[in-house]
Parts: C-alpha cells; sequence; structure tokens
C-alpha cells in the first residue's frame, strides 16, 4: 500500500517541480511559501508544533506563536521548491546570493587542510551549508536522512550529490563506519544535530532532556579534531547569510555528555536568534 501511496506522492511532486522549473527560482520560491502556509498545518500535529515552540518561548503569547508558524511554514515551502534551482545556487544566477560571514574561518582550514566537523540544524535552506563547504573544495562529506519515500528519494540523491555535496553519508550504523573511514582520510564531517534520533543520548535542550545526536562529540574524541557551527539565515526571498562560527577545541577531559550538551546550547542560541526559519515540526522531546 505505501508503495502505491509513494508512487502517486512522487508523481505529484514531479509535477509540480516542473510547474516550478518553467516559472523560475523568485516566484516558485514564494509559491512554494505560500502553498506551504495552506498546507503544511493538514500535515502536521499542530499541537505538538505548539508545544515545542512553549518549550523554547514559555511567555509567548497566540499572535507572536501564530507568526513563528507561518513563518516557519513559508520558509519550509520555498526550501522545498528551491531544491529544483541547487544548480542555480551553486554555479549559477544564485550563486552571488549567499554571503558567507567567517569565509576566513574555512579558507584556513582549506589552506591547513584541516579536519573539523561542521554542524548546524535545519534553519532557512539548510541544504547551503554542505554546498558552499564544497564549493570551497574543502574535504567533506554530508551526513543525510533518506526519504521514506524511496521514489523521491532517488531524486533528492541525484540533487544532494551532483549540487550540494558529492559525499553523501545515510544515517545509520553503516553510514557511521563510512564516515570514520573518510575521517581517516582526512574528509570533514557536516551534519544537523537538531532532529530526535533512535540512537543517541537524552541531553538538556530548551530545559527538558531529548535525545540528541553524539556523532559529533564521538567524532572529536577519537580524531581530536574541532567542531564548527555555522547557522544560515534567509534575509529575504533567495538571499542568504551564512556565518561560520570560530572552531571550538574540546580538552580531553570533555566527556561525549558534556559535548553534547553544549553543541545543544549552541544550537539554542541560533533558534532563539531566528525561530521562524527552525523546523519546529519534529517531535523533539518525545
Amino acid at each position: 500500500m505505501n508503495k502505491i501511496k509513494y508512487f502517486f506522492q512522487f508523481i505529484l511532486i514531479m509535477i509540480i517541480f516542473f510547474i516550478f522549473k518553467i516559472l523560475g527560482a523568485k516566484i516558485s520560491s514564494f509559491l512554494g511559501g505560500k502553498l506551504f502556509e495552506l498546507i503544511g498545518p493538514v500535515f502536521r500535529s499542530n499541537k505538538i508544533i505548539n508545544k515545542n515552540i512553549k518549550r523554547a518561548f514559555p511567555d509567548i503569547d497566540q499572535k507572536k506563536l501564530n507568526k513563528i508558524k507561518s513563518s516557519m511554514w513559508n520558509n519550509y515551502g520555498r526550501v522545498f521548491a528551491e531544491y529544483i534551482f541547487m544548480k542555480n545556487f551553486r554555479n549559477g544566477n544564485l550563486s552571488e546570493n549567499i554571503i558567507i560571514d567567517g569565509i576566513e574561518v574555512l579558507q584556513k582550514i582549506k589552506n591547513d587542510k584541516q579536519k573539523v566537523i561542521f554542524i548546524s540544524g535545519h534553519f532557512s535552506n539548510f541544504e547551503l551549508m554542505a554546498m558552499q563547504i564544497d564549493k570551497l573544495e574543502l574535504k567533506v562529506a554530508a551526513i543525510y536522512r533518506p526519504l521514506n519515500n524511496f521514489f523521491l528519494n532517488r531524486i533528492m540523491e541525484r540533487i544532494r550529490k551532483k549540487y550540494i555535496c558529492k559525499n553523501q553519508i545515510k544515517k545509520g550504523l553503516g553510514g557511521l563506519k563510512e564516515l570514520i573511514k573518510l575521517n581517516k582520510d582526512d574528509f570533514s564531517t557536516a551534519l544537523m544535530i537538531d532532529q530526535r534520533v533512535s540512537q543517541g543520548i537524552k541531553s538538556n535542550f530548551f530545559d527538558t532532556e531529548a535525545f540528541t545526536t553524539t556523532i559529533p562529540a564521538q567524532l572529536s574524541k577519537k580524531f581530536d579534531i574541532p567542531i564548527v557551527p555555522i547557522f544560515i539565515e534567509r534575509q529575504q526571498s533567495l538571499k542568504f547569510k551564512m556565518k561560520v562560527y570560530e572552531p571550538i577545541h574540546f580538552s580531553d577531559n570533555e566527556t561525549m555528555e558534556s559535548i553534547t550538551l553544549q553543541l545543544n546550547k549552541i544550537l539554542e542560541e541560533m533558534i532563539l536568534e531566528n525561530p521562524d526559519h527552525w523546523i519546529w515540526t519534529h517531535n523533539r522531546w518525545k
């Protein structure tokens, strides 16, 4: 039954992508945002989203809460529409729309042939992080979670490998083994740390314990390499700013738990800086 459902989803999305391709990036991004503002609440629990937002903003009023939800869905829809234009973001007319604040940090990592762990969350168009790092010719592998819809996942994997980052590592035990092998070959790692994971530890996140990935902490301790946070902000329509933080070097005394907690705190600060463009739909504290 799922195969039939996934197939028809795939056909519908391919038709939408075809229409977006004709309309162009600016109009498609706008329409994608408006479309998700309408249909997003139908497919995701409004109760979970409200609860998540109130964890970060306990005293938020309903008007502000509704604004965050609406902006989140709009951004979600824009990201969806922008997938078909990843080629343009990488090498085409949209490539100059991404400003990197801290490009000197990336250049130093490249020049020193340093191996690091890039971390971020699902902010704005989150796919641009690995793309910009790869464009600067740093050796990097990006961790991703395959879509449940295997028809659509093939297309997304093709887009990711061709235009975002050619070294794509699937989440899971097999992917972790491949990642460790690449680390031994001096590859850096890029991943999002804000999704709930089944294999992780409980770490404080907005004053409540939440299952959190330990991959950055594991790699940092195993290979003695620093962690570099990155925050991507949509400034307007198709224009973005990518802020690259200074590398964080953890001492030998730091535990996997303490490193993970510190990264969660950094993630909190990023979310509070621009809550409108973080994806609040994940049941992070389940």
